[in-house]
């Protein structure tokens, strides 16, 4: 079979797809991708030869700098810049930039031992040189010196100086809007999971994982499955939701918007107009309840609708792409091109009853607790109790079931947009094309390369990347999203070093100690708070690599055990995981809480806190170089996987998460003068990150403080904890080249976690629509807040990295 050199995914996922916590606040968020569902993968190689990890990602070295970051920057002008470069192959590629790598080698060793007369072995052996030389910090020094710019003041934007030729030595590829160390260590994995799933069944363990291998076989579609099918497969579907008018199969007398929204939402797990799932209760997180909030749009934000002199281009796309789709399936051009306009105008319409994101942190005052005959009278609509029934059918659902709605304001304003549209039957056509366009756009992907293509325009909008991924790359993330603990387990068996545990477990808890130990100086806190704090700190629980039921092939297959995979069924094997996840989520909602479940794959390039379990997790793949490494200095693991951890931890405090006990609850625990002056310290760094400018365009300060203050408080309890560390420890050899002492080294190791460069459009939709900061921001915007940094950097007084004002909370 010939493959399509590409693949893209859809704008953003319309099914609901329930496969994790609805209050976890990850370290990332992966806007760049298209797709939502997409998880950055990764974990420690120690099987794998460079060799093998080189052949398609031509990586150096033994330390690999990645991360599957939504927050970019290094921001470049992808059509401009590069153009040489882009017209050199892969090999070309790959050639320059280890040759390049490798004379940075040349130069430190050529330097080492230019330094000394002594014989060379015993410069390598004895490090009487007074420099690390082993091969792991030779190789650091080497991989840290490719994406500095030395020239560059630390004191003016230490961000450059620390990442300013990142961009030289990794450019961004044709196929990613953005580029940074979580992406390639991503990549990396990727071709571990390859590798894997290419094995014979018989090496297999367990079914779920040949189930994984056969969703991945039915993705790469050898025998042109897909190809030969077109359509047919969506066409089917379409006509058991009840027929679509865009492609002419549809009897408006016959339409029914109950029966519609229970084919949508409970049987194919699709979504539209609102959202609704089973999950933890936060004000009783010992419990499940039903949840309802708002949703129902095709584009990332509401903003994307509503200022339409600067989307017009972007909107302009996305009908052109449902026009595209529309004709695909059947319908003819001119009436496709005005029935999508249609769907567009009430996408608009709900846009304007969307709360925005900067306005919904406020978890307490979200929290709407309320009967199923309460929301009927709030939003008639549908018939509530009738749709709860026909999703929960194995119990009653009836009018005085308690709920939690999010949006109650949203549900009555679009039960007036429902029922105007309802009044005619062309509002009745706008309505199901609606509904039907939201599963169409979520399963083009599983469709023939003509659908696929259909996106490239929009794609270039949002993300600025010409190509989509390599078969193979699209198939392995398409696989992790269906059926991911199962690719956990083949790759934690190939790679995790089992003692990565027990060493990230203390420094976990030396970071909880230094959090404590810094409450105990802050001067806004009372003394009551205070202890109530510390035991909340002490009852946080954390996981750590990955859940020991995914090494017990039994365990594993009860999970997947309804899951139903065909390897030439690949349409229809996603139409079964999307009713799989359902059935998954509604389950829970008469058991009690499980709260050691996991939500991220264990080769996750990432981390989060759930605030309703107080609980951290911290996946294999994040406890990896260049985060996590025994091998590495101390200052940079600190720096690295310290931050991160510290990261996390502080987002139990930030402005969500400290409406939260120490049990998970969400109630008042804090007194109200402390409340008020947390708020005012918290006002700091919405006025700091608000100034901040990219494009022209303010950084939300609102809509990212949480993370902020994250970032903040995360960087200063990792930096207590490596001087508690250091204090007990004999002084690190300093890496050579590099002149550094290791105060400075934690820095430098801290700010190259967020090396990144990006296209425009991906940058410009992070600004947008994400709750992260821009990668330099997450660096200088924290830095220039601790005094440490300057002091170990000598930045004076007033220079932009040490302000005379600074913010802090923890």
């Amino acid at each position: 079979m010939s493959l399509p050199s590409v693949r893209f995914w859809p704008l953003q996922r319309a099914g609901r797809i329930f496969s994790g916590d609805r209050k976890s606040a990850p370290l990332i968020d992966n806007l760049t991708e298209t797709d939502p569902r997409l998880s950055s993968t990764s974990v420690h190689m120690t099987r794998y030869k460079h060799a093998e990890i080189e052949e398609d990602s031509c990586s150096f070295g033994s330390v690999h700098l990645t991360e599957g970051v939504s927050a970019m920057t290094t921001h470049i002008r992808y059509h401009a810049g590069y153009s040489i470069w882009k017209s050199r192959s892969v090999l070309e590629k790959c050639l320059i930039v280890s040759s390049g790598v490798l004379l940075l080698v040349v130069i430190i060793m050529g330097f080492l031992l230019g330094s000394k007369d002594d014989n060379v072995q015993s410069i390598l052996v004895s490090q009487g040189s007074g420099y690390c030389l082993s091969e792991s910090c030779v190789s650091t020094a080497a991989s840290m010196l490719s994406s500095m710019k030395p020239e560059a003041d630390p004191c003016n934007d230490f961000y450059e100086y620390a990442c300013g030729s990142f961009g030289l030595s990794n450019p961004l590829p044709d196929s990613k809007g953005a580029w940074g160390m979580f992406q390639k260590l991503e990549q990396k994995i990727q071709l571990v999971l390859k590798n894997a799933l290419q094995k014979p069944i018989t090496d297999l363990k367990s079914e779920a994982e040949v189930k994984a291998k056969k969703y991945y076989l039915s993705c790469m579609d050898k025998n042109e499955t897909v190809e030969t099918l077109g359509a047919t497969p969506l066409l089917k579907l379409i006509r058991k939701i009840g027929g679509w008018n865009v492609s002419g199969e549809f009897d408006v007398d016959q339409w029914d918007l109950q029966k519609t929204l229970q084919i949508v939402h409970n049987k194919y797990n699709m979504g539209g107009l609102f959202y609704w799932m089973v999950a933890e209760d936060d004000k009783n997180s010992s419990r499940h309840v039903i949840q309802v909030d708002q949703t129902g749009l095709s584009l990332p934000t509401r903003d994307s609708y509503l200022n339409s002199s600067s989307n017009h281009t972007l909107l302009f796309e996305l009908h052109e792409y449902m026009t595209k789709i529309g004709v695909l399936l059947g319908g003819e051009e001119s009436s496709v091109r005005q029935q999508m306009q249609s769907v567009i105008d009430l996408e608009t319409r709900i846009a304007e009853i969307t709360t925005p994101d900067e306005d919904r942190r406020d978890e307490e005052k979200l929290y709407h607790k309320m009967s199923v005959k309460e929301l009927q009278n709030k939003a008639p609509f549908i018939r509530w109790e009738e749709y709860f029934s026909n999703a929960i059918n194995f119990r009653k659902v009836n009018s005085s079931e308690i709920i939690v709605v999010y949006a109650p304001e949203y549900l009555s304003n679009l039960t007036n947009i429902i029922n105007e549209f309802q009044q005619s039957e062309d509002g009745k056509i706008v309505l199901n094309n609606y509904l039907v366009w939201q599963t169409v756009r979520s399963m083009t992907p599983y469709l023939s390369k003509a659908f696929r293509d259909a996106y490239k325009g929009l794609r270039k909008m949002l993300s600025g990347s010409e190509e989509g991924e390599e078969p193979w790359r699209y198939c392995v993330s398409d696989t992790n999203n269906i059926i991911g603990f199962a690719l956990g387990a083949l790759y934690i068996r190939e790679t995790f070093h089992k003692n990565s545990k027990p060493m990230a477990e203390k420094m976990i808890n030396d970071i909880k100690t230094a959090f404590k130990k810094n409450m105990h100086k802050l001067d806004w806190m009372d003394k009551k708070t205070l202890k109530l704090a510390e035991v909340k700190v002490d009852a946080i629980t954390d996981m750590i690599g990955y859940p020991d039921f995914i090494m017990n092939p039994q365990a594993l297959d009860d999970k997947y055990k309804d899951l139903t995979i065909r390897e030439d069924e690949y349409f229809q094997n996603n139409v079964r995981s999307n009713q799989f996840m359902l059935k998954q989520n509604v389950q829970r909602l008469d058991f009690p809480v499980n709260k050691t479940r996991w939500s991220m794959a264990p080769h996750t390039v990432n981390a989060y806190y759930t605030p309703n379990k107080n609980q951290m997790v911290f996946p294999a793949g994040i406890l990896q170089a260049p985060f996590f490494d025994a091998k590495q200095h101390q200052a940079l693991n600190f720096g690295a996987v310290g931050v991160v951890m510290g990261h996390e931890l502080t987002h139990a405090f930030d402005d969500q998460g400290r409406e939260y006990d120490p049990v998970g609850n969400m109630k008042q625990w804090w007194q109200n003068d402390t409340i008020s002056r947390f708020k005012k310290q918290a006002n700091c760094f919405v006025d700091q990150y608000k100034n901040y400018q990219v494009f022209g365009k303010h950084i939300n300060g609102k809509r990212t403080l949480g993370e902020n203050i994250a970032d903040n408080g995360g960087l200063r309890a990792a930096y207590s904890a490596y001087e508690t560390w250091a204090s007990k420890n004999p002084p690190e050899l300093p890496l050579p080249a590099l002149n550094l002492s290791p105060k400075q080294l934690f820095f430098l190791g801290f700010a190259q976690v967020w090396c990144t460069v990006s296209t425009n459009e991906s940058l410009n939709l992070q600004i947008e629509k994400d709750t992260h900061s821009p990668a330099s921001l997450r660096v200088t915007g924290t830095l220039s807040n601790l005094p440490e940094f300057a002091k170990a950097y000598n930045c004076k007084l007033g220079s932009k990295m040490n302000p005379v004002n600074k913010c802090e909370i923890w």
